[in-house]
């Protein structure tokens, strides 16, 4: 496909952390169409450590949203020192125009009707692959200083059936209240040894309320990066989140995961992977959905998990 000598690939992938982890099904194809080619990747610093411990990932260029004009140029000056064999962008039309590669795919079109995001930037490499099939799940690498930390951290906790708990999101509309799940837990208590509970410190204030539930309860909200966070995830057997990133990376490790959607379109943000599952608010409203109604689907949920 390209010169001899040229060697790498570059993805420039997308910022927040649920839209990166859907990219991950890209980057496994790349790696497998190109084993012996490393993949460079411009992304966001806020969610680009959940590649880092990929073993085909070259290097990782920061793109900062608001970086002076001279910084962003900067930026392009870098990346131009190399040519690629292939630029993948996910994220704009124009920036590899401006760079040196053998070939440039682009994601031209707006979303694609009825499809998950995973499927439409899938589909912006499905050109290169030796057949076009369904994407991958989506998948991450863990470091062992970040599963090592995570060890320890879960050594407070009692047993192994742990239930992991995301009750933030990126926006108030997006969060069924903590409230709920506090009874949540409560009614939980009597199918997990303890709790995990994982978010950024916006959440603490909803996560203060998730201690006396009836399980001991870890607390981690605030208190990890992304790569601890999910070490900590993948070694709990159940997540249960709002639809926010957290949910995308504790599938993305494997986890069961189930969403809870209020506002927002599931069928194009859901989490990707095998044993995922969704609980959508009556009239998409959070309020109208009660603690009672999603045990019942938890406890339904862990059933078929287990089975699958």
């Amino acid at each position: 496909m390209g010169s001899e000598g040229v060697t790498r690939l570059l993805v420039i992938t997308l910022s927040n952390i649920g839209d990166l982890v859907m990219t991950t099904p890209v980057f496994e194809a790349l790696n497998e169409a190109f084993p012996n080619c490393p993949i460079d990747c411009l992304a966001d610093a806020r969610s680009c450590e959940l590649l880092s411990a990929a073993p085909y990932i070259g290097e990782i260029f920061i793109r900062e949203k608001g970086a002076a004009l001279a910084e962003k140029f900067g930026l392009i000056r870098c990346l131009r020192r190399r040519r690629y064999r292939l630029i993948v962008d996910l994220r704009t039309p124009v920036l590899p125009y401006l760079l040196r590669a053998e070939r440039r795919l682009i994601k031209l079109r707006g979303n694609i009707p009825g499809a998950h995001a995973v499927e439409e930037h899938y589909s912006v490499i499905a050109s290169i692959l030796p057949t076009v099939e369904k994407p991958p799940p989506c998948y991450l690498y863990l470091d062992s200083k970040s599963t090592g930390r995570a060890e320890r951290f879960l050594s407070a906790l009692p047993g192994t059936q742990w239930l992991a708990v995301a009750p933030g999101a990126n926006w108030a509309g997006k969060k069924w209240p903590s409230t709920q799940y506090q009874a949540l837990l409560r009614s939980a208590a009597s199918l997990f040894d303890g709790a995990i509970v994982v978010g950024s410190a916006d959440d603490k204030a909803d996560a203060s309320k998730l201690t006396d539930v009836g399980m001991p309860v870890l607390n981690m909200v605030g208190r990890t990066d992304l790569p601890l966070a999910a070490a900590l995830l993948m070694r709990a057997k159940v997540f249960i989140g709002n639809d926010s990133g957290l949910g995308h990376v504790a599938a993305a490790v494997g986890l069961p995961t189930m969403t809870i959607f209020g506002p927002g379109r599931p069928e194009r943000y859901r989490p990707w992977g095998r044993k995922t599952e969704i609980v959508r608010a009556p009239m998409a409203d959070l309020a109208r959905l009660t603690s009672d109604e999603v045990f019942r689907r938890l406890k339904s949920f862990i059933r078929s998990a287990s089975s699958a």
